[in-house]
C-alpha cells in the first residue's frame, strides 16, 4: 500500500535538489484536490478558498500555519475577508518539490 501525501514529512531542502519537471509535477498534482492548480511553468502550486467571513479566513490561515511550521515548509498566503490564497513554491529551487504536495495534501485534510 502507497503512502498517502498526506501521511509524509517534509525533508528539508536547502537546494542542490532538481525540482519537479512540469510532468512530475502534474504527476503529483493529482494527488490533490482538483481545486489545486499549477502556474504556467509549474513552478508554484496555489489553491484559493473562500469562506463565509473574515473570522473564517482567520481561523483557516492559523491551521496552515501550524501545518507549515510543523513541517518547517512556509507557503505564501494572500487573504483578505472572506478569501485565503495559498501558494507553494520551494524557494531554495526555484521549482516544485514533493514538500509542496505534502503541504498540499495535509491541507486538503482540514
Amino acid at each position: 500500500m502507497t503512502e498517502a501525501l498526506a501521511d509524509r514529512r517534509c525533508v528539508p531542502c536547502e537546494g542542490g535538489v532538481t525540482p519537479f519537471t512540469e510532468s512530475e509535477a502534474r504527476a503529483a498534482l493529482g494527488s490533490l484536490d482538483k481545486a489545486w492548480q499549477l502556474d504556467g511553468a509549474a513552478r508554484h502550486l496555489e489553491r484559493a478558498y473562500r469562506f463565509k467571513d473574515f473570522y473564517r479566513v482567520m481561523s483557516f490561515a492559523n491551521a496552515v500555519a501550524h501545518i507549515a511550521n510543523r513541517e518547517d515548509h512556509h507557503p505564501d498566503l494572500e487573504l483578505g475577508y472572506d478569501y485565503c490564497r495559498v501558494r507553494y513554491t520551494t524557494h531554495a529551487i526555484k521549482g516544485l518539490s514533493e514538500n509542496d504536495f505534502i503541504c498540499a495534501a495535509k491541507i486538503d485534510r482540514l
